[in-house]
Formats: C-alpha cells, sequence, structure tokens
C-alpha cells in the first residue's frame, strides 16, 4: 500500500496544542498511522460529507483523504463534546 503525505490545517495544529500530554502523545501518533493506511479499522465517514473521524480516547480526528493526490488533510481535532459544534 502506497504511502500518504499527512497536511495538518493551522487551526486544527492549534487544536492539537491544547491536548495535554498524555492525550497529546497518543493523539499524535494515531495521526502518523494514517500515513500508511487512511481508513483504519474503527474510523467512520461523517454523514453528508466526505470527511472521515478516527477516535482515539476522548479526541475525535477529523480529516479528509484524496486518493488521487494521496494526501489526507487533518481539518480538526477536539474533544468529543466540542468537535462536532
Amino acid at each position: 500500500m502506497a504511502s500518504y503525505k499527512i497536511l495538518i490545517k493551522p487551526s486544527a495544529v492549534k487544536e492539537l496544542k491544547k491536548i495535554s500530554n498524555p492525550d497529546f502523545d497518543r493523539t499524535t501518533e494515531r495521526i502518523r498511522k494514517l500515513f500508511l493506511d487512511p481508513r483504519p479499522k474503527g474510523c467512520e465517514k461523517l454523514s453528508h460529507q466526505e470527511k472521515y473521524r478516527i477516535r482515539q480516547g476522548n479526541y475525535r480526528i477529523i480529516y479528509l483523504v484524496d486518493d488521487a493526490k494521496q494526501e489526507i488533510i487533518i481539518y480538526k481535532i477536539g474533544h468529543r463534546r466540542d468537535i462536532y459544534n
């Protein structure tokens, strides 16, 4: 399987920096794993959108997969209670 390039929007970087250390490490590792498998077990396609969601503890990562360009664009990272607002 080909590897994908991961792009993170500046707003998602700000959201990621707000996460406390143990959750930060697990979340960044989860993002790194998208490099080889953009649709891992447990990911869900969001309804009425072309974006996907993966869970990491209480945090959610919203991203778009562009298979033609082999890119993953991270749009939003946040706590589960706030991510869909």
